[in-house]
């Protein structure tokens, strides 16, 4: 399992500069030029975190906060997944790592899929449907078909229960919590995913693992 996980590493690594730029391309193509794409206006006062936001570390004493605004269909954002995951391993007692949804417009289960975690979330499952998302996103992600029974299978295997999960996939409040994530990030120039915000300021992606850990020692060091 160890090697494995190490091969994910590495193959993120490799790809994960090119796939960040692919991601930040959809919404800047013709088809979706700045925030024309999206039927959402920027917040007024955009906050690159919430109190509502998914966390997925609180350290005791938080030294840093790293915030992602994500589309889990984009494919620059399940290149970086593992690397996430590799610095929420190591720096999750100092770093306060936060999830954020950003569909793009290009993609057609996107905005159902943060609405699909947003439902797990409301079963206390926010993580587990974060985990599996972007472990199965070559299974179900860049289809032109609607992809709501797959999602709700998954929601099966996290033993959630189905009648509140499907109530709440159809709850406009929850479809509403999505706006509110991309609303956010309008307000603060996202543009395309995966985007990071790191203590409130946006950067560009780290293109490696060894990249965004040199970038975290530094502002922990600072």
């Amino acid at each position: 399992m160890k090697r494995l996980y190490k091969h994910l590493i590495v193959a993120a690594v490799l790809v994960a500069g090119f796939a960040a730029a692919f991601g930040s391309y959809l919404l800047l193509s013709p088809d979706n030029r700045g925030s024309a794409g999206l039927d959402v206006q920027p917040a007024v006062e955009a906050l690159p975190v919430r109190e509502s936001s998914h966390r997925l570390s609180q350290p005791k004493k938080s030294e840093l906060t790293i915030v992602e605004f994500l589309d889990f269909e984009c494919e620059g954002c399940g290149a970086m997944y593992p690397i996430v995951e590799k610095l929420r391993e190591e720096y999750g007692h100092r770093v306060t790592f936060v999830a954020r949804y950003f569909p793009m417009p290009g993609h057609r289960n996107g905005e159902l899929a943060a609405r699909t975690a947003e439902a797990a979330a409301r079963q206390g499952k926010f993580e587990e449907m974060y985990t599996k998302l972007f472990t199965t996103q070559k299974e179900w992600g860049e289809s032109q078909e609607w992809k709501e029974d797959v999602f709700r299978g998954y929601a099966r295997q996290l033993g959630l229960d189905m009648g509140r999960f499907d109530a709440d996939l159809a709850d406009p409040e929850v479809a509403g919590r999505v706006q509110d994530d991309q609303s956010d990030g309008l307000g603060l120039g996202v543009q395309g995913t995966p985007t990071f915000v790191v203590d409130g300021t946006r950067i560009q992606t780290p293109g490696s693992y060894q990249a965004f850990k040199a970038l975290i020692d530094d502002r922990l060091s600072g």
